[in-house]
């Protein structure tokens, strides 16, 4: 489960802010306006949790190489729940949209161009503490620096053809995800 949850001496567990108040809701889904305990509520009694959703892409490298069955066999394996999937190809707008946080590096062009030269999966991931997990499954970015057994040191051929893409952030993990899936496209 993530989130945003309390923790407080007087309550033998932790509680989502959803099992306190289910009546008010703002962008997050609850307000802490309404807590009974407000008065003495403090900042330091806020626990934010790792997420437990992360995004991946196989990119076109590794989906031509025919490496997208066993990467997907070894992120199972690693104990993580595909909640959505799909195999699709980037125009180079997309890719343009899609990394856009980049636009101004040296390599954006050529990312873009790489990223729409094949098919891709994209995928969101569940897991407890999902990106920083994910990220140690798939390596470093540069495969001659990924550790033994990672995705990247198995399948990749070079720092831009790394054969996946991983979330580097519970942030960019919605972002990404959202940039691919609606909601009537994951498994809840």
């Amino acid at each position: 489960m993530s989130g945003l949850f309390l923790k407080n001496p007087n309550w033998p567990n932790l509680l989502t802010l959803k099992q306190i108040t289910e009546n008010s809701q703002s962008q997050y889904g609850i307000s802490l306006i309404s807590l009974n305990f407000a008065p003495t509520f403090k900042p330091t009694n806020i626990i934010i949790m790792a997420g437990n959703r992360t995004f991946t892409m196989i990119k076109p490298d590794a989906f031509e190489a025919g490496n997208s069955g066993a990467i997907l066999k070894m992120i199972e394996e690693a104990g993580f729940k595909i909640v959505a999937m799909k195999a699709t190809r980037l125009t180079p707008e997309l890719a343009g949209k899609f990394y856009e946080v980049h636009k101004a590096r040296p390599f954006y062009a050529d990312l873009c161009n790489y990223m729409s030269s094949g098919p891709i999966i994209a995928a969101i991931l569940e897991k407890d503490n999902a990106v920083e997990d994910f990220r140690t499954l798939i390596g470093a970015t540069n495969p001659a620096n990924a550790a033994e057994g990672t995705i990247r040191k198995i399948f990749a051929k070079s720092i831009e053809a790394n054969a996946v893409h991983g979330s580097d952030s519970d942030e960019n993990a919605k972002i990404e995800g959202d940039f691919y899936f609606s909601q009537l496209e994951r498994v809840l």
